[in-house]
């Protein structure tokens, strides 16, 4: 079974924080950490604890965020005070746009809101956002950081074309669909913190990738639920497995092999972006610490020797916050 040599394919997983329990963190962070893996009662606190405005809109984009993001969300409160109500605007973005395709019952519903947030971005570019939330923060941090049009038009484009019910044909064309929401969005949080380096750009485009292929791998057992597999054909064919064979749950070894696969790619992506981690300036680390989360399911799923619906991915990780901020304390990704 391929999954069974993942040692010499992979190597060992680097997850968190190597080599952490030689440097104890101030007594300062462990608290904040605590403190960030502590359930919140209300938008208003989060606001309050995030340094944020406590304006309406605000505590929309903090809500939603942490209710369909968490990862993100998490991610987003270590960053630099001055850039946070713009990530959590940006995020925000991305989720309404992602939850698209999973709550209409007709493409054509769909496109007309994909249309909708085009029309939205053309409107905040020339300083007439609608009165919708997410639309009013993304429309500050477009004026507050002079952000790129087209990275945020990308991700809708390529969210409109994914509302077909179709599986990835094969392994390239899930990366160029992280590419274009996945490591835009990156793109667009690396202008937020001022950065505009070329091995930073590379190391986001690597990490977009690996982010969308975990995330597809993440929502299988989902997707399956309602009767869909998305997972790229051209491995599912090289190891002689049907949809059929992800919809009833089968434990087969053709069926690792094919996570194997997929997930060996994510891995690979990981290693990639951190090839540049001499070069890539620190003051863009905050914006892939995302790389903590990635790693953390990668190591799981290798636990449970590939088994996509093994319950225990199916769980919060609820050290997630304090590996993100010994990470971020660190200056790692």
């Amino acid at each position: 079974m391929a999954a069974s040599t993942l040692g010499s394919a992979w190597g060992p997983l680097r997850l968190g924080v190597p080599g952490f329990c030689r440097r104890r963190p101030p007594r300062g962070l462990w608290a904040r950490a605590r403190r960030l893996s502590e359930p919140v009662a209300s938008g208003r606190s989060v606001a309050a604890g995030s340094g944020l405005g406590a304006s309406g809109t605000d505590r929309y984009c903090l809500e939603l965020l942490r209710k369909r993001d968490y990862e993100g969300y998490l991610c987003s409160l270590l960053l630099p005070a001055e850039s946070r109500s713009s990530a959590f605007a940006l995020r925000a973005f991305n989720v309404e746009l992602a939850q698209i395709k999973d709550t209409v019952s007709e493409k054509t519903i769909g496109l007309m809101r994909t249309q909708f947030w085009k029309k939205t971005v053309d409107n905040i570019y020339g300083d007439n956002p609608p009165h919708q939330p997410v639309a009013i923060e993304l429309w500050k941090a477009v004026r507050r950081h002079n952000l790129t049009k087209r990275w945020l038009m990308k991700i809708i484009d390529e969210r409109e074309k994914n509302l077909d019910d179709k599986a990835y044909r094969n392994i390239q064309e899930l990366e160029n669909y992280a590419e274009n929401t996945q490591s835009s969005l990156l793109y667009l949080i690396l202008e937020i913190l001022g950065i505009k380096d070329l091995h930073a750009d590379h190391a986001a485009s690597h990490i977009g990738k690996a982010q969308g292929i975990v995330t597809c791998l993440r929502a299988t057992p989902y997707h399956g639920s309602r009767r869909r597999v998305f997972l790229p054909m051209d491995i599912c064919m090289l190891h002689g497995v049907s949809q059929e064979d992800f919809l009833r749950k089968s434990q087969d070894r053709n069926v690792r092999d094919v996570v194997y696969d997929v997930a060996s790619q994510a891995h690979l992506h990981l290693k990639h972006a951190r090839s540049f981690h001499r070069s890539v300036p620190v003051k863009a680390f905050p914006a892939f610490l995302q790389t903590v989360a990635l790693e953390d399911y990668l190591k799981k799923i290798q636990q449970v020797d590939f088994d996509l619906f093994h319950p225990s991915l199916q769980r919060k990780n609820p050290l997630l916050p304090l590996s993100l901020y010994i990470q971020s304390w660190r200056k790692r990704y």
